[in-house]
């Protein structure tokens, strides 16, 4: 009787370490894909003004591209966590094999689509006369590693679902040193210029993917799975990744409009909002860490037939993402005397960012929350009630926005708008979560 109540709490503690082995090294990873760009920046930076703009062009193309096809990793995540859950490695692998040839067919594609289209894409996205040649440039040779790049994905998504996120840190550290020594070798070294910092990203990106290749093929052959392409797996997580791709989108829709209305505010709000994003996203990586778990975790459950163990990861989860945001929200509050000023020295943006940035801290426990149903649900493979909830979200969010300028708002305003869409958010995702809905046991959802 008395040891009665000590099953919860085991169960609690460890669904704790299971959280913390596995979100610390993703965090880590996560923090360092946007130090490619920064380096590359860096380098660049010191070759002109048109040599940087046009990589800025350049680079926000291929984010945009990266971020589009992030389904590669999070439907493989979820579905090789299932097959682990279920103790079948070799179909978990197989499973992984099949997002990894979707994402090089996928990568063929887009190279196929970029190279001939590469100066209308930059004139697109506003690139200056001085600024286009580099910018076509730098994107017609980056393209050349995109299959590389969605390889990494769905590779990062093969090891997530496999319980393994220190291998996607070690790879993305080696990536950085990789890329920051041959950027500097080959723009200033070779004296190839915007040429070589985009042939060094190509280099890195490549030895990355042959780093996770290597892995995932050893494990491949030491539980005996085909490394063969399938069709049949190509299709299914294909459309596997269609809903994931539809959440995507709208998201992206949703930051999009953010930025065009703060754009139609002036210059000193278009500079302060760039800052709060800025600072949205690098709170978001924490976040992510702690969905990028939720995912694995409650893949294996589901997978394992665990049904009440994946219920009690999850309400143990919504707990971390909730004091996470607690715990970014104070450290935004506590430390923006000391951060902001190294932003801008422009009292004008000082004073319109104060506010908005108070309101993203006040949200972010509704930023936790949001994250990690969000990775829950995608670990149970819930993608299309994701693709749905996001539509909706979407259809709330834009008519607010685009009515902020028309009614005089400012800034502060559109965040309040942004916090309006992360609660939706937070309101669809506890509907689902709540339901049970969302729990398929078994191998396959």
């Amino acid at each position: 009787m008395t040891q009665a109540p000590a099953a919860p709490k085991d169960r609690r503690r460890q669904h704790d370490r299971e959280i913390i082995a596995l979100a610390v090294p993703a965090f880590g990873a996560l923090v360092a894909e946007p130090l490619f760009v920064m380096v590359d920046s860096a380098v660049v930076g010191h070759l002109g003004t048109p040599q940087l703009a046009g990589l800025g062009v350049a680079a926000a193309l291929l984010m945009t591209a990266v971020s589009i096809f992030v389904f590669l990793a999070y439907a493989t995540t979820a579905a090789v966590a299932r097959r682990v859950g279920a103790g079948d490695l070799a179909a978990a692998i197989r499973q992984g094999m099949d997002g990894i040839w979707l994402a090089l067919l996928l990568g063929v594609v887009v190279i196929a689509v970029t190279l001939p289209t590469a100066p209308w894409l930059v004139q697109l996205f506003g690139a200056s006369d001085t600024a286009a040649p580099y910018a076509t440039t730098y994107l017609r040779i980056s393209s050349l590693g995109i299959p590389a790049m969605l390889v990494v994905l769905a590779a990062t998504g093969v090891l997530r679902g496999l319980q393994d996120t220190r291998t996607p840190l070690y790879v993305a550290i080696g990536g950085f040193a990789a890329n920051a020594a041959l950027n500097v070798g080959l723009v200033y070294g070779a004296g190839l210029g915007v040429a070589g910092s985009a042939w060094g990203t190509v280099i890195a990106q490549c030895a990355m993917a042959a780093a996770y290749l290597i892995v995932v093929v050893r494990g491949a052959r030491r539980h005996g799975a085909s490394l063969r392409p399938d069709t049949v797996g190509i299709r299914a997580s294909a459309q596997a990744g269609a809903p994931l791709l539809v959440r995507t989108l709208s998201l992206r829709a949703v930051l999009l409009i953010a930025t065009a209305v703060a754009a139609r505010l002036g210059d000193t709000d278009i500079a302060a909002h760039q800052i709060v994003l800025s600072l949205w996203n690098l709170m978001s990586f924490a976040l992510d860490a702690i969905a990028i778990a939720g995912q694995s975790i409650i893949g294996r459950y589901l997978g394992a037939d665990d049904a009440e163990g994946a219920r009690q990861a999850c309400r143990r989860m919504v707990q971390w993402g909730a004091a996470a945001g607690v715990v970014l929200g104070i450290l935004v509050v506590v430390s923006r005397p000391f951060f902001i000023p190294l932003f801008t020295s422009d009292q004008a943006v000082q004073d319109t960012l104060l506010p908005a940035l108070l309101v993203v801290a006040v949200s972010q426990p509704i930023a936790g929350i949001v994250f990690v149903l969000d990775g829950v649900l995608m670990g149970a493979g819930d993608g299309r009630y994701l693709a749905g909830a996001m539509l909706v979200t979407l259809a709330v969010f834009a008519p607010v926005a685009l009515l902020v300028p028309a009614f005089g708002g400012g800034l502060t305003t559109l965040w309040l708008a942004m916090t309006l869409m992360m609660t939706v958010r937070m309101l669809t995702l506890w509907l689902r979560a709540r339901s049970g809905r969302w729990i398929v046991t078994g191998a396959t959802r």
